[in-house]
């Protein structure tokens, strides 16, 4: 059992998750676009670790752990410690690596040493089977870690190449039980406004490869998807069970949400209601539909 010291588990403390089925570590090394799969690292790890939402990282952790096997890379594969170098992520500054054999140790130190946990691909990477069966067995510390306002990036679980993985791939967050192997180029795939929003672009996500979809959102949002409209990735925040993520709304879908109050109600209307029946913001027998809405300050953990 993993315990966090400093935080508290409760409705404001969220996770930030981050899923996809594309392969960044290899392909920021060895891709055709390799500039693209970096930037799918960099904003996929930004939206984990940023400490508006992430407590370690407000709290001065600035180290993310990087799971993958020390195997010899087979042949389709590379060492993803090397996409992440490529990235601009330095090697025990930025973040550390594990593998089986030191990864109960590492999983012991999220959230004192580590703001978030990024998992390696199976294919290109060489994610194994060894590290995926500790990360599900460790299931429910790393959930416990999320919602005490961690975060976690994982890339594409497939058991295709030279086949590291053969089950409970993504096991480590049970919700995800939707994930399919697809084995695809990458043409014709679209970045959804959320996708967007995080700071990628059509540009990013086209002209390598990708290795799995996503059948279910789980109550994530949809990052991208490819040219036949299959999910490749996901991401969000909000409280996470073994059934899915309570999404928190992002800041512009609050300021859309109260937009579209105005218009409902009518400037005029509201004003005036305002001017005759002051709001009590601290009571909820007034204004319930002000009431009921709670805006979340970036700096609030």
């Amino acid at each position: 059992m993993i315990a966090f010291a400093g935080t508290t588990a409760n409705a404001d403390t969220i996770g930030s998750i981050f899923l996809t089925g594309h392969d960044p570590d290899y392909h920021a090394f060895a891709g055709g676009n390799a500039a693209g799969a970096a930037a799918i690292n960099k904003d996929a790890i930004n939206f984990v670790t940023d400490p508006g939402f992430n407590t370690f990282a407000s709290a001065g952790v600035k180290k993310f752990l990087f799971v993958t096997s020390s195997i010899a890379p087979p042949s389709g594969h590379v060492d993803g410690t090397n996409g992440l170098l490529a990235s601009g992520y330095a090697l025990g500054t930025d973040f550390d690596r594990a593998d089986a054999a030191t990864l109960v140790t590492a999983l012991g130190q999220l959230g004192t040493t580590y703001d978030a946990i990024v998992i390696g691909s199976d294919l290109g990477g060489i994610l194994t089977q060894a590290e995926l069966d500790i990360l599900n067995t460790h299931s429910t510390d790393i959930i416990n870690f999320l919602n005490s306002g961690g975060g976690l990036y994982a890339m594409a679980e497939s058991d295709s190449g030279a086949g590291l993985t053969s089950g409970g791939l993504f096991g480590y967050l049970p919700f995800v039980v939707s994930s399919t192997a697809k084995e695809q180029n990458e043409a014709g795939y679209t970045v959804t406004p959320f996708g967007a929003s995080i700071g990628l672009s059509s540009a990013d996500i086209n002209g390598n490869a990708s290795h799995n979809i996503f059948t279910a959102t789980s109550g994530l949002n949809i990052v991208d998807l490819d040219s036949s409209g299959s999910i490749i990735s996901l991401a969000g925040r909000g409280q996470v069970t073994n059934g899915g993520v309570s999404a928190i709304p992002e800041p512009s879908d609050i300021f859309l949400f109260a937009t579209g109050l105005f218009a409902f109600y009518g400037v005029g209307r509201v004003l005036k209601s305002i001017k005759s029946d002051p709001i009590d913001f601290r009571s909820k027998s007034r204004a319930p539909w002000v009431a009921s809405v709670r805006v979340r300050k970036r700096s609030e953990p």
